[in-house]
């Protein structure tokens, strides 16, 4: 062990505690090694243009590794001096240890641990590193003469005309293979379509076989190029160490993505069984709700608009499922970082989603209320308008001026709603609107005015019958609600204005006073519109026909 402290005076000066350290690791060697042998991973090798020699161990003070590097430092520089003859490297073995080189500054020393590495005695052990020593400096010399640095370039010429012309062979037999792919093949390549559904167009699936060739060629020229490289840097003799680096940089990433699949296989597997479990129970699930949204299936009181949410619910669940089930297999799952990510998507997910998962319930508490559906004519917090859309989170509503309001369906569930359009195909809509008239007039002349209008009233139905109903008897006047029928919720406006106006028409016509909303006294004349003024500027005469005047 003195030997290997030695070993290391090259090395900077080190501290008080450095020296100490030092001390206590050399007198615990031979226990520690008398002990146990060392591990691999506590040699290092001694290479010399790429070529390992030996190997060494090292201490806690003096690691393996950089032991090594300098007993390759020291071979090298003696191979650089030309004066030097290895044959003329000395060995002496002592009573614990051996030397090669001279007292002053050796090459190498063994020692009884290193000698028990190997199993043999250090004086035997520092012969053969002696041999491999001389062997290596005069290698180191030999491939670094003139005419071996010229054998060594006509081989890297000679290697680059090769990989040139690999290179100029895979991008010739590429081409060639993909016009003969094109030649025979291409008429025969169809679309994939399921009925009228084009699942993969042709082009695409050409695109795909295109884009195999590509990768294919890419992948030769990646082997030649790797190829090249290791063959230059093993030809030039500065390089030599970094060949064999070579297949290291390329295999082991290999190697470890190999072993890495191999490894997390069994996972895979039940990862794409689970996939394929769950696609077909989709598929399975999806071809029943649309049976019974076709009224193919019927399940007593199941409402067939059911179906489709239905589904969508059922589908959520089970991906649900099939994700927490799947988790533990997923690659990486049990890593740091993945869980830390998922609690900050379930964070984020539970601090802002809030809203959002109160109007995608509200939607789907919607549908199975059948409050509403698309096309119908509807009233929602104070919004008359047709539902044009229906979202998980929000409705539209297309208002009567052609304004598109989006209403979240949380407010919708909170609100009452007025659905125009449920009843009016079977039992018609009721229209109504209210005049007051004044004691002095019959009802029962009211009642038959207030009929008039209705049958002038175009568009209205005439079955069931319009009827009057009398709601109230004020301080000044008999308030009337005049009650009509139409099949088409979207033409209220319409229907409400014409009906308005042939009310108008028609008490003017009998001279009938409207005391709508209120007065305070009797006037003069009553408060009616002559029938020759009836059509003053910038009103027209009417089409014939077209007055509604009473015939």
């Amino acid at each position: 062990m003195r030997a290997m402290l030695r070993e290391g005076r090259a090395m900077p000066a080190r501290s008080a505690l450095g020296h100490l350290l030092l001390v206590l690791g050399a007198l615990a060697w031979p226990g520690l090694g008398a002990a146990q042998a060392p591990e691999a991973s506590d040699l290092a090798p001694v290479t010399v243009d790429g070529h390992v020699l030996f190997q060494v161990r090292g201490i806690s003070a003096m690691p393996s590794t950089k032991r090594a590097s300098l007993i390759a430092d020291r071979i090298r520089v003696l191979a650089r001096d030309r004066s030097f003859d290895p044959a003329t490297l000395e060995l002496v073995s002592g009573e614990h240890d051996s030397r090669i080189g001279p007292a002053a500054r050796p090459v190498v020393r063994i020692t009884e641990p290193d000698a028990e590495v190997e199993g043999i005695e250090h004086r035997l052990l520092a012969e053969i590193y002696l041999a491999r020593i001389q062997e290596a400096i005069t290698e180191y010399r030999a491939v670094r003469t003139r005419e071996a640095l010229l054998i060594s370039l006509r081989q890297v010429i000679v290697a680059t005309l090769l990989s040139t012309v690999a290179l100029l062979v895979i991008w010739w037999f590429a081409r060639w293979i993909r016009r003969w792919l094109d030649r025979r093949f291409r008429p025969r390549v169809h679309s994939v379509a399921i009925q009228s559904f084009e699942v993969m167009r042709a082009d695409r699936i050409w695109a795909l076989v295109a884009t195999l060739v590509r990768l294919l060629a890419a992948a030769g020229v990646v082997v030649v190029g790797i190829l090249y490289v290791r063959t230059v840097l093993a030809v030039l003799p500065w390089t030599r160490g970094l060949a064999s680096e070579v297949d290291d940089w390329v295999l082991h990433p290999v190697a470890v993505l190999g072993n890495g699949f191999v490894d997390i296989l069994p996972d895979l597997v039940f990862l794409a069984v689970l996939f394929v479990v769950t696609r077909y129970l989709l598929r399975l699930t999806r071809l029943f709700f649309t049976a019974i949204g076709r009224g193919e299936v019927t399940i007593g009181k199941f409402d067939p608009d059911w179906a489709e949410p239905t589904y969508k619910l059922l589908r959520l669940a089970m991906i649900a499922f099939a994700l927490i089930v799947a988790y533990p297999y997923i690659p990486g799952s049990s890593s740091g970082a993945f869980k830390g990510v998922s609690l900050f998507i379930g964070v984020v997910f539970s601090l802002g989603s809030s809203s959002a998962i109160s109007n995608i319930i509200a939607g789907y508490t919607m549908v199975y209320r059948r409050a509403f559906r698309e096309g119908d004519r509807v009233k929602v917090a104070g919004i008359v308008g047709d539902v044009t859309n229906v979202r998980l989170q929000v409705t539209h509503l297309q208002t009567v001026k052609n304004e598109e309001v989006v209403v979240p369906n949380s407010t919708i569930l909170t609100s009452e709603i007025v659905n125009y359009t449920t009843l009016a195909k079977s039992a018609g809509l009721i229209l109504h609107t209210t005049v007051g008239i004044g004691y002095e007039t019959p009802w029962r002349q009211v009642e038959a005015m207030l009929l008039e209008a209705a049958a002038r009233t175009e568009g209205l139905l005439r079955e069931p019958k319009p009827f009057v109903l009398q709601t109230a008897l004020g301080d000044f006047a008999v308030t009337y609600e005049i009650n009509v029928y139409c099949d088409d919720p979207r033409l209220m406006a319409r229907l409400y204005a014409a009906l308005h106006r042939n009310i108008l028409d028609v008490f003017n016509e009998y001279g009938v006073q409207i005391m709508t909303p209120a007065y305070e006294g009797d006037p003069p004349e009553p408060k009616v519109v002559p029938r020759d003024k009836w059509h003053l500027a910038p009103a027209g005469e009417p089409a014939s026909g077209g007055d509604g005047e009473r015939r």
